[in-house]
């Protein structure tokens, strides 16, 4: 069940590697984001049903489920569709494959290209589009 949107800016963090993870958790709260955390794709598939984050920060090669099948799942549901999604991964496009660029991903980002400040820079970003 897919809550309605709050007022609230809610990120969901898809992230298996604790220190990355937690450093976006420390930025986003400190901006007042709302933040959730999950350290796989099936959690952070089960935390998007039940939290109804606005925007989704995700990893791809994570255990338990990838980050690509995690989105693919999430946007298969009715409530998909509304949801930005941002890549946040160590995998060129290219390696990541067309399937995902058919998901409608706001942004990718590779890690090693962007600093933290301009991975916040782009979510602020997404959330000009979010209404």
């Amino acid at each position: 069940m897919y809550a309605k949107m709050s007022t609230m800016k809610k990120v969901l963090i898809v992230e298996d590697d604790p220190a990355i993870r937690k450093m976006y958790v420390f930025k986003l709260a400190k901006e007042n984001y709302t933040v959730i955390e999950a350290e796989n794709g099936l959690i952070g598939l089960q935390k998007a049903e039940t939290e109804a984050p606005h925007l989704i920060l995700a990893d791809l090669r994570m255990p338990v489920m990838d980050g690509t099948e995690m989105i693919r799942r999430i946007r298969a549901e009715h409530w998909g569709g509304r949801v930005k999604i941002i890549v946040l991964t160590n995998i060129s496009r290219t390696e990541a494959g067309l399937d995902l660029q058919l998901l409608r991903i706001h942004s990718y980002i590779v890690k090693a290209h962007f600093t933290p400040s301009q991975v916040m820079q782009e979510i602020h970003e997404a959330f000009r589009y979010i209404s």
